[in-house]
């Protein structure tokens, strides 16, 4: 009797490990995976068609008033469901309409306001707030980091498979080289006492474990932000020590600005925009912020010059001109009763 087929979500799951994509988008697509069968009544994908794939779509458009990203998000999802899972070829797929995003300028925070909000920050999370901001990396670039990746004779970081699986070296700021080095003294005695416990493995990416049994164990691979208690690998069911999870350092953020009194929605990444932003005021050639960020294309890089010029575009308001006017004795002429009341 041959075996059962696999289920469907194990399938994706499946696909998804075979082409080494994350942990977070093997969620994020079996959970759109999911939320589609369950909409159209548990029907199989095999089952369904364009009309269907529409409608889910619109429906979370319209009655989920979801953003245009995550409906693209769901689309994507849908897209690798029937090419990569179903080997089914849709091309009317394809041609689904991509919900368009607005095009929003990044939150940038000014240097005084950067200051005021590590200036309080105590700790792992004040160190790799600093870190975030002093590196341009992203938060799961820097709460990946292993100690191999940090180099303190040459004043680098290494960041492993950026976005789009892309290897860059960023600065490692000179202020940051002693608390860094006094953070890895107390890492490492966690480590040893994680051996001496049974444990002290690490997760290594795709077959390196198997190449090198006792790499997992070694102090280079070990992560720079352990978390604070050991846990069990959702892939292999092994418990380990994995990295700090990105919410207690958002929620630590979110502190931060209260603390500071800073009315601006800035996350961890704001930290990013904020170290592109300052290296071009600074007057750093835009091909080296790109390089620094892993960019791919320098347009991408470009959005940042929109804070060079003071406020729209440099161009001088009229209204300062009027006020400046009046400061040197043109005195402007008092609004009408009619204006005042408008």
């Amino acid at each position: 009797m041959p075996p059962a087929e696999p289920r469907l979500l194990e399938q994706v799951r499946a696909k998804i490990r075979l082409k080494h994509y994350s942990i977070r988008t093997e969620d994020t697509y079996v959970d759109w995976v999911r939320r589609f069968v369950l909409y159209h009544g548990k029907r199989h994908p095999r089952d369904l068609g364009p009309a269907e794939v529409e409608a889910f779509l619109t429906h979370l458009a319209v009655a989920g008033k979801v953003a245009a990203s995550t409906q693209n998000q769901a689309k994507s999802a849908l897209l690798f469901l029937y090419k990569e899972v179903l080997a089914i070829e849709l091309p009317w797929l394809d041609q689904v309409e991509k919900a368009k995003s607005p095009h929003r300028l990044p939150v940038v925070l000014t240097p005084a306001e950067v200051q005021a909000l590590l200036a309080p920050t105590p700790g792992t999370y004040g160190l790799i707030l600093r870190l975030l901001y002093g590196t341009g990396m992203r938060i799961l670039e820097c709460l990946r980091l292993r100690v191999k990746d940090v180099d303190f004779v040459r004043r680098e970081i290494t960041v492993r498979e950026g976005k789009g699986f892309k290897d860059r070296v960023t600065v490692l700021p000179d202020s940051l080289a002693l608390p860094l080095r006094e953070h890895l003294v107390w890492v490492r005695h966690l480590h040893q006492r994680d051996l001496a416990a049974g444990h002290g493995d690490v997760y290594l990416p795709y077959a390196l474990e198997r190449k090198y049994p006792a790499a997992n164990r070694e102090w280079c691979w070990q992560y720079v932000f352990p978390a604070e208690r050991l846990s069990e690998d959702p892939r292999s069911d092994k418990i380990r020590r994995h990295h700090i999870e990105p919410q207690l350092l958002q929620r630590a953020l979110r502190k931060a600005l209260r603390d500071a009194n800073i009315a601006k929605p800035a996350t961890p990444h704001t930290l990013r925009h904020s170290f592109a932003t300052h290296l071009l005021q600074s007057g750093y050639d835009i091909r080296t912020v790109q390089e620094l960020l892993g960019h791919s294309d320098v347009r991408t890089t470009m959005i940042y010059t929109h804070v060079l010029n003071r406020g729209g575009r440099g161009v001088a308001s009229p209204l300062d001109d009027l006020e400046s006017r009046s400061a040197h004795g043109r005195v402007l002429r008092e609004p009408t009763a009619e204006y005042r009341v408008q």
